[in-house]
């Protein structure tokens, strides 16, 4: 049975798109404090239910994600400054190292030790070869394939990596590895020629993102091979239909070409939009998919 598409959100007026934009900021400037949904209705001088509203329209995500987001920035930027893991978890307002550990390890990647240490600690495996459409890095984590680029050259994309995480162990895949990689990489080929195959959207996939990104990247994994969407129906299938540019973003911050398949997006007018490997290699997934 086929869902009906959410009914479309009246269009922000110029002074409630202003009064988000300032909480917006509000937040980011107060990050460590605990802020109530009450507390910021009555910041952005609104009720609960007309923020809420008029704010996940704006922004594709509620107060509190947004909230969340920010004390997550904080703390990375604690980290990445230098300051010791417990300074960073006061100085970000979270309430204990537990707390911190339970709720942001997913968005992190790792813990944060380890995220203050450039990925210390953690292990990636990666794999190159030259494909239809140039070199082709995969590398993934014991949960998955959490990088998959295409650059000019395989040196380039090992730097990608290690600029990535720049203090992990980083290796090329051992030879007890070297079976599940090349069946990755056969999977993975066998839909860079467009040839029919369930195989790649069985791999495992080790997505790290803010919680709209997930969001979005559910949805694409959901788009069939062949078929395409624009930025605003993504928008409005995910129910955030005014987040289009938030849509184009999460398409742009993908780490895992192909598989998650933001080539798959185009502009509502049939341009092709944005891609972070290039045009030429969007059009040519496309064309592919669609046996052309």
């Amino acid at each position: 049975m086929n869902t009906p598409a959410p009914t479309p959100a009246a269009p922000l007026s110029i002074e409630m798109r202003a009064r988000i934009e300032a909480l917006c900021r509000y937040i980011d400037a107060h990050a460590e404090q605990p802020l109530s949904l009450a507390d910021l209705a009555a910041q952005a001088r609104l009720s609960s239910f007309h923020l809420q509203r008029s704010f996940k329209a704006l922004t594709g995500v509620t107060p509190r994600q947004y909230a969340e987001a920010a004390r997550l920035r904080r703390l990375k930027a604690g980290l990445r400054s230098g300051e010791s893991v417990t300074e960073a978890i006061v100085d970000a307002g979270y309430g204990s190292p537990s707390r911190v550990y339970e709720r942001v390890a997913t968005h992190l990647g790792m813990t944060p030790g380890e995220y203050r240490a450039g990925g210390a600690g953690s292990r990636i495996s990666y794999a190159v070869e030259h494909t239809a459409l140039g070199w082709l890095l995969m590398a993934a984590t014991d949960r998955g394939l959490c990088f998959v680029h295409f650059g000019d050259s395989a040196q380039a994309l090992i730097d990608r990596l290690a600029a990535e995480y720049p203090q992990a162990e980083i290796s090329a895949m051992s030879e007890a590895a070297r079976p599940q990689f090349q069946a990755w990489m056969a999977a993975l080929a066998t839909q860079l020629s467009g040839a029919a195959s369930s195989a790649a959207g069985q791999l495992p996939l080790d997505l790290r993102g803010t919680a709209f990104q997930m969001k979005v990247w559910a949805y694409l994994l959901k788009i069939p091979p062949g078929e395409l969407r624009s930025y605003t129906e993504v928008a409005a299938a995910i129910g955030h239909p005014a987040a289009v540019r938030a849509v184009a973003s999460a398409c742009a911050a993908n780490r895992v070409g192909v598989l998650v398949p933001c080539h798959r997006v185009i502009r509502g007018d049939g341009g092709l939009g944005g891609y972070r490997w290039g045009l030429e290699r969007k059009r040519a997934l496309i064309d592919a998919e669609r046996g052309v």
